[in-house]
């Protein structure tokens, strides 16, 4: 898989198998978004293991001709959505309609912690039922991962949405996120 250039960080093997591992049972037939997608894999990687769909956005040009690039080698252009824009930008817009998704991850530069608490939080206020969002951007029962530098504080409640899994992989940190209504409890895992 090709990755755009330097500063991205493309989900490691090990990382990947882990992650939809565990995401792999509620993305079949869903819709899956992958914010700040870099070289798409966690996108590309729903759609090998089920995901009917996947909304890619990015800003950086280089990036979006990257993933354009790694969905044609896969032949998954198809079920395929690319947005170049800002992920904030976006879900404050056009993407308050493009829900509800079973799975989400939120992969910013690891030095922007402010930038992904604030996505978490965007995602929060677009709970499903909500007057800006009724159809939701993370389903009633999906899943937003956030992928962060380990040593990263992400808040374990952002609105109704709460800390329910964490998996550490080296520096690379997955914190799992799902609604306090899903009934979900929290697991406290961590892998080293």
């Amino acid at each position: 898989m090709l990755a755009p250039g330097e500063g991205t960080r493309p989900l490691g093997d090990r990382v990947k198998q882990t992650l939809f591992a565990i995401l792999e049972p509620q993305l079949r037939g869903g819709a899956f978004l992958d914010l700040f997608a870099g070289s798409g894999a966690a996108g590309i990687e729903a759609l090998s293991r089920g995901a009917e769909r996947a909304v890619f956005v990015d800003r950086d040009a280089e990036a979006i001709r990257t993933i354009e690039a790694n969905l044609a080698s896969t032949r998954l252009r198809g079920r395929a959505t690319l947005i170049r824009g800002d992920a904030l930008t976006w879900l404050n817009g056009d993407g308050r309609r493009a829900g509800p998704f079973a799975g989400v991850v939120v992969d910013p530069p690891y030095d922007r912690v402010d930038l992904l608490v604030a996505t978490l939080e965007r995602i929060a206020a677009l709970e499903p039922g909500s007057a800006l969002a009724p159809e939701g951007i993370l389903a009633a029962d999906g899943t937003v991962v956030a992928k962060h530098f380990w040593k990263a504080e992400v808040p374990g409640e952002i609105g109704l949405l709460r800390s329910v899994r964490e998996r550490r992989f080296g520096e690379t940190a997955l914190t799992f996120l799902r609604w306090a209504s899903a009934g979900a409890d929290s697991e406290g895992e961590v892998d080293r």
